[in-house]
């Protein structure tokens, strides 16, 4: 019973948990804003080709 408290009481498997929640929260945002990522890259990448011939 003690070991049992003492795993609890362990932190070292904090970091990965807190890093796994971050990946996980940051994925979910862009699949979500999916489109509109698409068509924010997508108009910079236009604005770029369209600047660079000037150059």
């Amino acid at each position: 019973m003690r070991r049992f408290f003492r795993v609890l009481r362990d932190e070292q498997g904090i970091g990965v948990v807190e890093m796994i929640l971050i990946l996980v929260v940051l994925i979910g945002l862009v699949i979500i804003f999916k489109e509109q990522l698409t068509d924010l890259v997508n108009s910079i990448f236009k604005t770029i080709s369209s600047r660079s011939g000037s150059i």
